[in-house]
């Protein structure tokens, strides 16, 4: 095999490749030998049909199996002895070939950037951490009991805001009942905001037995398309009015939610409000680590991953934009502007990919198959009801498995990061922890903006 390389810029590498043509004919009289001791054919006995026979029927087949294989066994080859780490897929074009001639081909690949990973130890990092405060848990509490708020009859006044009425009902748009408009015995909370807009408001007063008609109009976005914007009536018996009773915050309202005893519920509480400041504080410490190592390294990324980054990006927002009618104007940008900005974002996704992706290859990150799985059911159990297909579909789709791997593989890399660095941990307030840095830093810069114009 001749090997010649005719471009080296960048990340960019070319080379230009030809098979003899001994190979080539090697590996189909290889092949046909061994389908001629295989097939049977009319008029000659097992193994004994002639070559020529055999390539007659099964010769462009081979040739086309034969040049794959070589194509792929070659250019694997190449990568090799030159020492080289592909990042995206090599593309490769056929040149030259005819039967008995030699195989030549073009093979064009971009390679990973070198860069220096350096030392971990300087990257300083602060850790929010948030205490879960007794007011919290007792608000909570509140919630959970005005969620599981029980009513009782009342005879003797009408409905009022906070009450719940037992209705029958049924909708009719332009003197038609429409489908999915009825039902008998819905208990509906007045105030509560679950029905169309003036629904509710139109049954404050009713009194039992009481028959009223609602004239409404559906929201110009309603989600069924049909009824959209559109007015309608409601035939609506008022069967029971029933009055909220005092939400009580003890073991009986803890039994109900399936635990012993209003201490274990406070105690559940508490796990949720540690589980989620953690999950956020988590979330806090990994943006800050990965914004300082945007600043560290500055290396050129491979065009066709930057491309395939951006386009991805480039898609999403477009689709945003299409549904929820923004436009560049709305903005206040040219679609330029908005472009750079994204491809921006882009490069700097593919670097700190290429830079997590190192520091995994380095330290020999592994992830085991078990944590695999664990996603895997995880990601099933979204899907009630659809635990097998959604299992089959990720067992089906290697793509899909390691799109479930990848985020496993960053958190680990991740983890052995901070190993390394010096991360101190902070208590602030709930409150601050919610934050979100883009609305801190927005707000940093108004306000900078004001104190400039002053």
């Amino acid at each position: 095999m001749q090997i010649t390389e005719t471009n080296a810029e960048g990340l960019k590498r070319e080379y230009k490749v030809v098979v003899p043509a001994t190979s080539i004919n090697e590996k189909i009289d290889s092949r046909i030998a061994s389908i001629s001791a295989t097939i049977k054919m009319p008029g000659f006995r097992p193994g004994k049909i002639p070559a020529k026979v055999v390539k007659q029927r099964y010769g462009a087949s081979v040739m086309g199996e034969v040049l794959e294989e070589s194509v792929n066994e070659t250019s694997r080859e190449v990568l090799a002895k030159n020492d080289l780490r592909p990042a995206t897929q090599p593309k490769i074009e056929i040149t030259a070939f005819d039967e008995g001639q030699d195989l030549e081909y073009t093979m064009v690949v971009e390679i990973m950037p070198d860069f220096e990973l350096g030392d971990f130890s300087d990257v300083e990092l602060v850790r929010e951490a948030a205490e879960v405060d007794d007011k919290e848990v007792d608000a909570a509490l509140e919630r959970i009991a005005s969620a599981n708020q029980e009513f009782e009859a009342v005879e003797d006044r009408a409905a009022e805001s906070g009450d719940q009425v037992v209705i029958d009902f049924k909708g009719f748009v332009d003197g038609e009942a429409f489908q999915g408009g009825e039902a008998e015995g819905y208990a509906l909370v007045l105030g509560s905001n679950t029905f169309i807009p003036g629904f509710e408001d139109q049954l404050v007063g009713a009194k039992p037995g009481e028959e009223r008609k609602v004239e409404v109009n559906f929201p110009a976005d309603y989600g069924a398309e049909q009824l959209a914007g559109k007015a309608a009536t409601f035939e609506t018996t008022i069967k029971e009015v029933k009055a909220p009773k005092t939400a009580g915050i003890d073991d009986a309202l803890a039994e109900k939610l399936g635990l012993d005893n209003l201490e274990a519920l406070k105690a559940a509480i508490r796990d949720d409000f540690r589980n989620r400041y953690e999950g956020i504080s988590r979330q806090k410490l990994k943006r800050g680590l990965l914004d300082s190592l945007a600043g560290r390294y500055a290396f050129d990324v491979p065009a066709g991953m930057l491309e395939a980054e951006f386009e991805g990006i480039w898609k999403q927002l477009s689709e945003e934009m299409e549904r929820t009618g923004q436009t560049f104007e709305s903005m206040e940008k040219t679609e330029d502007e908005v472009r750079e900005e994204y491809r921006a974002i882009a490069l700097r996704r593919v670097r700190l990919g290429l830079v997590l992706a190192e520091v995994g290859r380095v330290n020999d990150v592994q992830v085991a198959d078990e944590e695999v799985n664990r996603a895997l059911i995880e990601q099933a159990r979204r899907f009630p009801g659809q635990e097998a297909r959604v299992i089959e579909y990720y067992q089906q789709n290697p793509d899909a498995l390691r799109a479930l791997r990848a985020p496993i593989f960053e958190d680990k890399v991740v983890d052995h990061i901070l190993a390394l660095a010096k991360v101190e941990e902070k208590i602030v307030s709930a409150e601050d922890l919610m934050k979100d840095p883009d609305d801190e830093d927005e707000a940093e810069a108004t306000a900078d903006d004001a104190k400039t114009e002053a």
